[in-house]
C-alpha cells in the first residue's frame, strides 16, 4: 500500500513537469488542439453544411451540422490523442530530454508513463470539452444523453493515445511520426463515418471500417447526441475502446520499460 502510494506520488510529480513544460509552449499547440477542429466544425457543419439536406436518408432525418458535429468531436479527440502522444513522447525519450533524466532520479519508467498519461488524458478531455461547448452553443445536442458525449470522446482519444505511446517510445527519433498521420489519421478521418455515413459504402467496405477504432468512437459520441444510443452498442464502443486503451497501456507498460534505462 505505500509502495503504490509512493508510485502515485512518483508519476504526478511528471504529471506536474508536464504541465510546466506546457505552459511555456502551449501557443504552439492551442491551434492544432482546439482551434483548427472548430473552425472546421463551423466552416463545414454550419457552413457547406446548409446545402445538404435533412431529408437525406443517409442522414436519419437529421441536419448535417447534428450528424457531422458530434462525428467531427470523435475525430478531433482521436487527432489529440495522437498529438499529445505521438511527437512529445517520442521527443521526450531521445537522449538528454525529460524521460532519461527523470529516470535517472527516483522516478521509474512506469512513474514517467502513469504521470504523462494523465497529462494526455486531461489534454484530450480540455480540448473535447472546448469542441462540446461549441456544438452545444450551435444548439446540435438535445438529447439528454449528449451530457455523456465529452467522456465519449475523452475515451475516444485515449484509447488512440495509448497505443502510439507504446509505439513512439520506442523511436530512436521523431521523423517516423509524420507517417502516422499520412496513413493513420486521414484515412480514418476520411472513411470512419465522420464526413459521411458509412452505409453508403460497399457492404464490404462497412465491415472492414466497423472494425477501426475511430468509427466506435464517432458511433458512440453520434448516437449520444442525437439520443439514438442503445445499451448494447453504447456498450460495445465503448468496451472496444476501453479495451484498446487498456491495451496500449500494457504494452506502453512493457516498452517504456524496456527503452527507458537509467
Amino acid at each position: 500500500m505505500a509502495t503504490s502510494a509512493v508510485s502515485r506520488g512518483m508519476a504526478l510529480r511528471f504529471y506536474r513537469y508536464c504541465w510546466l513544460h506546457y505552459r511555456r509552449n502551449w501557443k504552439g499547440t492551442i491551434v492544432i488542439s482546439v482551434a483548427n477542429p472548430l473552425l472546421f466544425l463551423i466552416a463545414i457543419g454550419a457552413g457547406l453544411g446548409t446545402l445538404v439536406g435533412s431529408d437525406v436518408a443517409a442522414l436519419g432525418g437529421v441536419s448535417y451540422l447534428a450528424f457531422f458535429a458530434p462525428g467531427m468531436l470523435a475525430a478531433a479527440s482521436m487527432q489529440n490523442g495522437m498529438i499529445e502522444s505521438a511527437f512529445p513522447v517520442s521527443y521526450h525519450r531521445m537522449p538528454g530530454r525529460a524521460y532519461p533524466v527523470a529516470v535517472a532520479t527516483p522516478l521509474e519508467p512506469v512513474d514517467v508513463l502513469n504521470g504523462h498519461a494523465l497529462f494526455m488524458a486531461v489534454k484530450v478531455a480540455i480540448g473535447a470539452a472546448a469542441f462540446c461547448a461549441v456544438m452545444f452553443a450551435f444548439g446540435v445536442a438535445t438529447s439528454p444523453l449528449a451530457a455523456l458525449t465529452l467522456p465519449a470522446a475523452a475515451l475516444t482519444g485515449f484509447a488512440f493515445a495509448m497505443p502510439v505511446t507504446a509505439w513512439a517510445v520506442t523511436l530512436p527519433d521523431v521523423r517516423p511520426v509524420q507517417t502516422l498521420f499520412k496513413w493513420v489519421v486521414m484515412p480514418l478521418y476520411l472513411f470512419s463515418g465522420t464526413f459521411f455515413a458509412t452505409t453508403q459504402l460497399p457492404e464490404a467496405a462497412q465491415h472492414l471500417v466497423a472494425l477501426t477504432p475511430l468509427w466506435h468512437g464517432v458511433e458512440l459520441c453520434r448516437t449520444l447526441t442525437l439520443g439514438t444510443a442503445t445499451w448494447a452498442g453504447s456498450l460495445t464502443h465503448t468496451g472496444y475502446l476501453s479495451a484498446m486503451a487498456l491495451a496500449g497501456y500494457l504494452l506502453a507498460r512493457r516498452n517504456f520499460r524496456r527503452h527507458l534505462h537509467p
